[in-house]
């Protein structure tokens, strides 16, 4: 199975919903990153205020920052090559990437495409 490795920028939590200002793409990001954990996923998070080392000792992800700066976070790298910069990957990046399948929609679920009037 790929290895999947997210370069977060500096934050008090991974989860997105610590202090008062709640992070609405960053809580589903950490939802996503669950899900596809709990199928089997290679998927391990960094923290540039908790573990600068891991940024610095990464060439690409050391590489993009130079070029790009702190704007170029969160990194996302599967099996060590830049996937996704400057946003976190959705649910179906990764399945894909992980090789497990994001559930199908149903159509009678109103987020799957059924009437919700």
């Amino acid at each position: 199975m790929p290895s999947i490795q997210i370069f977060d920028p500096a934050l008090c939590c991974s989860s997105g919903v610590c202090g008062q200002d709640v992070d609405a793409h960053l809580v589903q990001a950490s939802a996503d990153v669950d899900w596809a954990k709990g199928l089997g996923a290679q998927i391990e998070r960094f923290n540039l205020a908790r573990q600068p080392m891991a940024f610095v000792e990464n060439p690409a992800v050391r590489r993009l920052l130079e070029r790009s700066g702190q704007e170029a976070l969160p990194i996302t790298l599967v099996d060590g090559e830049v996937a996704l910069a400057g946003r976190y990957p959705s649910r179906q990046q990764l399945g894909q990437w992980s090789n497990v399948a994001a559930p199908a929609a149903t159509a009678s679920s109103c987020c799957g495409g059924g009437n919700c009037g």
